[in-house]
């Protein structure tokens, strides 16, 4: 920064509505942002101009003018979070990141736009860019991740206090982020939860793709809003002090806020503005000069004058203020007291008190083993885990009593009681899933939540998106097989544990008995940037594991759990229900004269990458592999190879008691050593 800008930058503390900017200064700030958008997208060839330029007025306000941060420290823990859930109009927040003074976000950076290795990609990407608060561009998601920071907000000030933790989420969401069924989850929660902390600016241009908004949809959104408990109004999104009133009321309100700001797609631009045509491509040369002429820029591409320049950087060190008194009062309490809420902060385990607990359920299990489902297992370790590790948040979506995710200590949130750390998410798979993000990113929370594995189909959006931004959220999946028994093949799940193992950065597990149980959970926790989900039975599985190991033998993600020493004829791998059975096969082959060991699998991903001396020992060198998964084959050969055999699933299930099930789909025992016996006999 030079010293004529940093002269006329002056900071100020932070002191809530900041006072009105003359017109003419608004009008200039807001126009530098559509003239960054459309040259950015018109150098790139591609892009999203349409939106930077229809809600500049609103950016302009929210950030001059009320928005808590500083672009000194885009961590600070207590800034207000902004999430653009329409990720496509991604030029918005780079240039208001550049004229805001954020240190990497420099003019090369918005002129490479869409470029590889930019950090201006074409949808935002948490942990890419300084001051992007979450990955967004799958429309909704945004919307319902915010939910999760307001969650996040309201706990952590619960218990911590307002003196560290008092911020608000602003989101500005799009028509089609209201039109996607999770918005729907999200907001409904939200306003059940009386999240008063968040606001929703919704760039109401009546414009999608195909044209008009009344193509598709008539919904009155002020209306839908209010019916799910929010406070909701519509504003002309052009009037920079509408704006701000509309703002200054919602942040007096005591529930979450909807403000719909009519606005005009492409503003500014003289053919294309109000319709499809500047959405989602460059305007092209002619309408970016008549966009020039109609907004009164008169400046070459990606210039913006000094005193523009000056009145955004103003705006951006309008922070710096309430940061240094945040952090003088974060500085001012005992040590414990700060290390305490650092240590949350950072997202820190705490590991002594996690090892003893993990070692503390293995002990009682050796000293009363369990045969137990393995969702009944992880009940029993959560009762461990969730007072050593405080940051664990839970909840179901209404499935508590089959999920096993409520300690008998935990309280319901409540808007009477967000200190509480269970939340019934009702039947909102899709957004609880996000929301998990949501607390994942604001940080301070390790989030974790069950349902139905079926259902983990609901979920694959936000998961995707949580294993993209490497965020520790945990999802709890049971009734994992058709062991669930007579809910039949719409609850089975088949395909589900190789869909989710297709997911890039995301870790399976599949405990097979109440050790390994408390095992994975100790992995997922200590797998800071990676999700994790645990697929748990709900029918009941004897412990093969009875003694005390002080090493996690699971860490590995595979190992042989029995045996003779030595190489064998044969080698089973299993996961989960499917490894009992599979110990009772290689003892029938046993009883046959053929050697068989039996590998558990409990996480292919740990496993694939172990280093490879150590997959080549756990494989093997048996004459036949066989794979045994109350699942399809997918995913398998890179295992048993693409010759092994694998005793699985090849289509839907059906209705029945699980007994009749696995004998009518040939998973016993008897045959899985009738079928590696005569593999064999082949060879």
């Amino acid at each position: 920064m030079s010293k004529a800008l940093a002269t006329a930058a002056v900071a100020a503390p932070f002191e809530g509505r900041m006072p009105p900017i003359p017109r003419a200064d608004h009008d200039r700030m807001a126009n530098a942002i559509r003239a960054l958008a459309m040259d950015a997208v018109e150098q790139a060839k591609s892009g999203h101009p349409g939106l930077p330029m229809g809600a500049a007025d609103i950016a302009t306000v929210l950030f001059a003018r009320f928005l808590k941060f500083d672009p000194a420290d885009p961590a600070w823990p207590d800034r207000d979070r902004f999430v653009l859930s329409a990720g496509h109009g991604s030029m918005l927040i780079y240039a208001l990141l550049h004229l805001l003074g954020y240190e990497a976000m420099t003019l090369d950076q918005i002129k490479r736009f869409r470029q590889l290795g930019s950090i201006t990609p074409g949808h935002p990407e948490y942990g890419h860019t300084p001051g992007v608060e979450t990955t967004a561009g799958p429309l909704g998601q945004g919307l319902a991740t915010s939910v999760g920071m307001a969650i996040a907000e309201r706990h952590l000030a619960a218990e911590f206090g307002a003196d560290l933790v008092d911020h608000k989420t602003y989101v500005l969401a799009s028509d089609g982020d209201l039109m996607e069924g999770v918005s729907q989850e999200a907001i409904a929660l939200a306003g059940h939860l009386k999240l008063n902390r968040l606001i929703v600016l919704f760039d109401d241009n009546g414009i999608t793709i195909d044209g008009k908004l009344s193509l598709s949809d008539s919904v009155d959104q002020v209306t839908r809003f209010e019916s799910a408990g929010w406070r909701a109004e519509r504003i002309d999104g052009h009037d920079p002090e509408a704006i701000a009133a509309a703002i200054a009321r919602a942040q007096a309100s005591d529930k979450p806020s909807l403000i719909a700001c009519k606005t005009t797609i492409g503003f500014g631009a003289p053919s294309k503005a109000g319709s499809e045509k500047c959405h989602g491509s460059p305007l092209g040369a002619d309408e970016i000069a008549g966009a020039r002429k109609a907004l009164g820029w008169d400046y070459p591409p990606f210039e913006v004058p000094q005193d523009i320049r000056a009145l955004w950087l103003k705006a951006g060190m309008r922070g710096q203020g309430e940061r240094h008194a945040w952090t003088q009062r974060l500085a001012a309490l005992s040590a414990e007291q700060r290390s305490k809420f650092e240590r949350r902060i950072a997202n820190d385990l705490p590991e002594e008190a996690l090892t003893a607990a993990v070692l503390d359920v293995k002990r009682k299990l050796a000293a009363a083993p369990r045969d137990i489902a393995t969702r009944s297992a992880s009940e029993f370790a959560l009762e461990a885990l969730v007072p050593a590790v405080p940051a664990m948040l839970g909840g179901s979506a209404d499935l508590t009593g089959s999920n096993n995710t409520r300690t008998k200590a935990m309280k319901a949130m409540s808007a009477a009681d967000y200190a509480a750390r269970f939340i019934h998410y009702g039947i909102r798979e899709h957004g609880m899933a996000a929301a998990m993000n949501g607390m994942a990113l604001h940080g301070g929370i390790i989030p974790y939540s069950g349902t139905f594995l079926v259902f983990s189909d609901y979920c694959r959006p936000a998961i995707r998106l949580g294993a993209m931004m490497g965020q520790r959220v945990i999802y709890v999946l049971t009734h994992d097989s058709i062991g669930l028994g007579e809910d039949g093949p719409t609850h089975q799940p088949v395909e589900h544990l190789a869909a989710l193992r297709a997911i890039p950065n995301l870790l399976v597990f599949r405990p097979c008995d109440a050790v390994e149980t408390i095992e994975c959970w100790q992995l997922a926790l200590q797998n800071r940037q990676r999700p994790s989900v645990l697929a748990l039975t709900r029918q009941n599985l004897p412990q093969l594991r009875t003694g005390v190991d002080s090493d996690n033998i699971c860490s590995l993600g595979a190992y042989e759990i029995a045996g003779p020493d030595g190489e064998t004829d044969i080698s089973i791998f299993a996961t989960g229900s499917e490894v009992a059975l599979s110990v009772e096969a290689a003892r029938l082959i046993a009883a046959r004269g053929v050697s068989a060991r039996v590998v558990s699998v409990p996480s292919f991903e740990l496993f694939f990458e172990a280093p490879e001396p150590i997959r080549r020992r756990i494989i093997g060198r048996s004459r036949v592999n066989v794979g045994v998964e109350a699942g399809i084959r997918q995913g398998w050969d890179a295992i048993i190879g693409s010759d092994g055999l694998f005793v699985g699933m090849t289509g839907f299930g059906a209705s029945a008691p699980y007994k009749d099930l696995y004998r009518h789909f040939g998973m016993t025992a008897e045959a899985v050593a009738d079928a590696a016996l005569k593999k064999l006999g082949a060879h």
